[in-house]
């Protein structure tokens, strides 16, 4: 079960990094979303039900969605600013 901890924190610390070094926008939240689901693992292992579900719900859940609906609401206005460029 250590090794099992053990790994989980290397995942985390990746999944920090990689978070905060990817460029591409879209990459990024679906790493952080998996940096939610991997500390409310191990908030499960620490036996704390109540922030691990917490974590999964607003962590990789609400926030991974308003992160989403973002980026294309971004891409949207960006592919809306190019066509009145083109246009114009």
């Amino acid at each position: 079960m250590e090794v099992f901890k053990i790994i989980l924190l290397v995942f985390l610390v990746i999944c920090a990094i990689a978070a905060s070094l990817i460029r591409n926008p879209l990459l990024s939240v679906i790493v952080f979303m998996s940096y939610s689901l991997i500390m409310s693992i191990i908030w499960f292992l620490l036996e704390s039900p109540d922030l691990a579900i917490t974590e999964a719900a607003v962590g990789a859940g609400v926030s991974s969605i308003l992160f989403f609906v973002t980026l294309r609401k971004l891409k949207a206005l960006s592919e809306g600013e190019e066509y009145e460029q083109n246009k114009g």
